[in-house]
């Protein structure tokens, strides 16, 4: 899988560098074409000889090569790497990553990257389980970035814990999996719905939720990196999505959802149904704004909405798959069993408002899949990029 891959290797100051010769030499050994990136402090652990005389390239550290003045561009660096490996990442690295230090080439190149960028930390337990650092490592995670975990075991200070950086092997099978999975929706046409819809009132108020759209656009993101035509049907979010493959068609009624996603679904491989629908909408409109009157307390009456999942479910065909969402507060697993039935989902999605730091406006989510054939997997509360990746695992 890595074979004639550009992969950039950054090394920072740690006593961990050492490994890092044994990850360059495995990814060489794999096929890779390897450019490595040393903070000064690395140099201090790891000559640039020995790392040059492996990969067969000069070792980058400064921004401008001595004597010659020649300019080392972080920016073609950038462009040149189909993925970038910072191993060792202490925690000095990650903290200026998370928060665009860029004193250095190390960090300049990462970002410059255009490519997925994962990190490795090494560091001392005590180090690691810092609140500093903790925050620090939940914030590359959510810009995106790969966290390849330490492990527990004996660190250089003798002391014993987590803090040892992941072995050369497996950041390298971090690496092969990754790749191995960037097209196995190659051709596949997605469709997502994301964010909440609402159901206008009059001109200035409306019926709606709190949903941010975090993880539908999340796995929007993760279906097009794996190489699908993806196209979003979003209710009003303040984020935009990132990757190339994906259209999006902002809306903001849940019937205007419904018109969109009934039209778009017969050419669909699959549909993921993310959006916190509104179940009801006012029965009039009013074309102004509605008056706070002195005696008078205005009634609005509801009806339903249509819905859509049950919908696409009735329209849905054997080569297609659709896969629902269940966002319950109570009766959980119940609730979310009887709609995988009563809309003919292959699957849904469960999350609950009770689980702290999960759902609306958060950037971690936990969730339960109940599929057709029965069966289920429950995932622990994940950065919503991973639980992403989880949601199109099962779909695969």
């Amino acid at each position: 899988m890595l074979q004639g891959k550009h992969i950039i290797l950054g090394i920072s100051g740690g006593i961990a560098a050492y490994k890092s010769v044994y990850l360059l030499r495995l990814l060489i050994k794999a096929g890779a074409e390897v450019q490595v990136v040393i903070t000064p402090a690395g140099k201090e652990f790891i000559t640039p000889v020995t790392l040059s005389a492996l990969s067969g390239k000069p070792v980058v550290s400064e921004f401008f090569t001595a004597n010659t003045g020649q300019w080392n561009s972080h920016v073609d660096l950038g462009l040149w790497a189909d993925a970038m490996v910072i191993a060792p990442a202490t925690a000095s690295t990650i903290a200026k990553m998370a928060n665009g230090v860029a004193d250095n080439m190390l960090i300049t190149t990462y970002l410059s990257a255009k490519a997925p960028v994962f990190v490795a930390p090494a560091m001392d337990l005590d180090m690691f389980a810092h609140p500093t650092t903790t925050r620090n490592i939940d914030l590359l995670r959510s810009y995106g970035n790969h966290i390849i975990e330490p492990t527990s075991g004996e660190l250089a200070s003798h002391l014993v814990g987590k803090g040892r950086m992941a072995e050369p092997e497996s950041i390298v099978a971090h690496l092969e999996q990754f790749f191995a999975s960037a097209q196995d929706l190659a051709g596949k046409n997605v469709l997502i719905t994301a964010g909440p819809t609402y159901e206008k009132i009059d001109p200035v108020r409306f019926i709606g939720n709190y949903s941010s759209g975090k993880m539908g656009y999340a796995i929007a993101e993760e279906a097009a990196r794996r190489g699908a035509n993806v196209t979003i049907v979003s209710g009003p979010v303040s984020i935009k999505a990132q990757h190339e493959s994906i259209k999006v068609i902002g809306i903001e009624s849940a019937r205007e959802m419904h018109q969109h996603c009934t039209q778009l679904f017969p050419a669909m491989d699959i549909a993921i149904m993310c959006a916190a629908v509104a179940d009801y909408a006012p029965a009039q409109q009013f074309d102004a704004k509605i008056k706070r009157e002195k005696d008078e307390i205005p009634t609005i009456t509801l009806v339903k909405n249509p819905d859509i999942a049950a919908d696409l479910g009735q329209m849905k065909t054997p080569r297609q798959k659709l896969i629902g969402f269940a966002l319950e507060t109570n009766d959980e697993e119940a609730n979310a069993q009887a709609k995988l039935a009563k809309k003919n989902l292959d699957a849904i999605v469960l999350n609950s408002l009770r689980d702290k730091d999960a759902c609306f406006g958060t950037d971690t989510n936990k969730i339960t899949i109940f599929f057709a054939d029965g069966s289920n997997k429950q995932y622990g509360l994940k950065p919503k990029a991973e639980v992403a990746k989880d949601i199109i695992d099962s779909i695969i």
